[in-house]
């Protein structure tokens, strides 16, 4: 049965969004000198931006959510396998405001940036292959 447009539209647009968060990233980290803690940032943004696309397209409601952990429990609720394969990204929490306001004593480190990037982009590619192609995924028809 084929996809209701309108649904199939708003998870494209979460996925568009999570695509620019990534996009943003590597423009981050390619400017001289990089810039590590927006990297940080838009990693997280990108995962639970492909997080919400899931659960829009399970018809899961969430609430307005940064927490990773919340929203990795609820799509595990519908695939068990995703809270593994997520797991590594929870921690990427932390960076949708660490880093954000003045007053943070440390500073984001390029390592753990480049890291952090990495683990998001297996974290969207999980997801999205559980969305149908119409749908912006990867995940073939039935």
């Amino acid at each position: 049965m084929p996809l209701d447009p309108v649904l199939a539209d708003e998870v494209r647009g979460w996925l568009r969004k999570a695509d620019t968060d990534l996009r943003s990233a590597d423009a981050d980290l390619a400017v001289e000198p990089p810039i590590p803690e927006d990297v940080l940032f838009h990693s997280q943004q990108a995962v639970e931006k492909a997080i919400k696309a899931y659960l829009t397209l399970c018809q899961i409601p969430f609430r307005k959510t940064h927490d990773l952990r919340v929203l990795v429990k609820a799509c595990a609720a519908v695939d068990k396998t995703l809270e593994a394969e997520l797991a590594d990204a929870v921690p990427l929490t932390a960076y949708a405001w660490r880093f954000r306001y003045p007053g943070v004593e440390d500073e984001a480190d390029l390592d753990e940036a480049r890291a952090a990037l990495r683990t998001a982009r297996g974290a969207v590619a999980a997801i999205r292959k559980r969305i149908p192609r119409e749908a912006g995924g990867t995940q073939p028809a039935a």
